[in-house]
């Protein structure tokens, strides 16, 4: 494994760990209070550690090349970002996704683009009060549509920061397009990019009786040069937003 990708999952790996020994403290501390009303607020914030560490899980890099369901991968991380950020802002949180296979690659920059929709729709878009996010993820054809939903008030006049600039690179990794509307009753972002299942392959039927050409050496990357290649861009990304406060 490539050495970038190593030192990723390692801090992936040691932020995990934080999180668990966070829980174990806050676990502890409720245990040992001899207060009901304590013992309940402590146990609320372990909880809240939880699925805080469960959307951490979901939107880690995945550490090899797999086919897995995008509508079952939507569904946990959207349920663990429910959790922990719509719920106790009363915004309510609904799926409509069809089974549908994708490579773990392309399932975690979809992932990472939705959480950022949904983060920047939970933030400002409802201004406290009551709310619904949807998010549906459909196929036509060649084409895979994810669609996230707000009913809130119009973001147009928001300017646009390093969350947007984070979602073009991860659609771009996805070789599709990226647009959003905003209109009196919410707004709606929309995510189009190809699809493959891994299954299809660059060879075409020839005609019978056609020679073969000899193929030129394959300059399609591979799953671990496109999470380094990911990996550094989200990081110099990341830093860059974190500067700008």
């Amino acid at each position: 494994m490539p050495r970038r990708q190593a030192l990723l999952h390692e801090l992936n790996h040691r932020i995990n760990n934080e999180f668990a020994s966070a829980i174990g403290a806050v676990s502890l501390a409720a245990a040992r209070s001899s207060t009901d009303l304590v013992k309940v607020a402590l146990a609320g914030v372990a909880e809240l550690l939880h699925h805080y560490a469960a959307v951490h899980h979901a939107l880690q890099m995945p550490a090899a090349e797999a086919l897995i369901d995008a509508a079952a991968y939507l569904r946990k991380l959207c349920r663990s970002i429910s959790r922990s950020k719509l719920a106790h802002l009363k915004i309510n949180f609904v799926l409509a996704a069809e089974p549908l296979k994708l490579q773990s690659h392309k399932c975690w920059r979809l992932g990472m683009i939705v959480h950022e929709l949904i983060t920047n729709a939970a933030r400002h878009a409802f201004a406290g009060r009551k709310g619904e996010i949807r998010v549906e993820l459909s196929r036509a054809g060649a084409l895979v549509e994810c669609r996230v939903l707000d009913n809130g008030s119009a973001l147009g006049n928001v300017r646009p920061g390093r969350g947007l600039k984070i979602i073009d690179e991860l659609t771009k990794g996805l070789g599709g397009r990226f647009e959003q509307r905003f209109g009196s009753q919410g707004s709606i972002s929309i995510i189009v990019f190809p699809y493959d299942n891994g299954q299809q392959t660059s060879a075409r039927r020839r005609p019978q009786g056609q020679i073969a050409r000899r193929r030129r050496p394959s300059t399609r990357l591979t799953g671990e040069e496109r999470g380094d290649r990911a990996s550094d861009e989200l990081m110099r990304l990341a830093g860059a937003r974190d500067g700008a406060g």
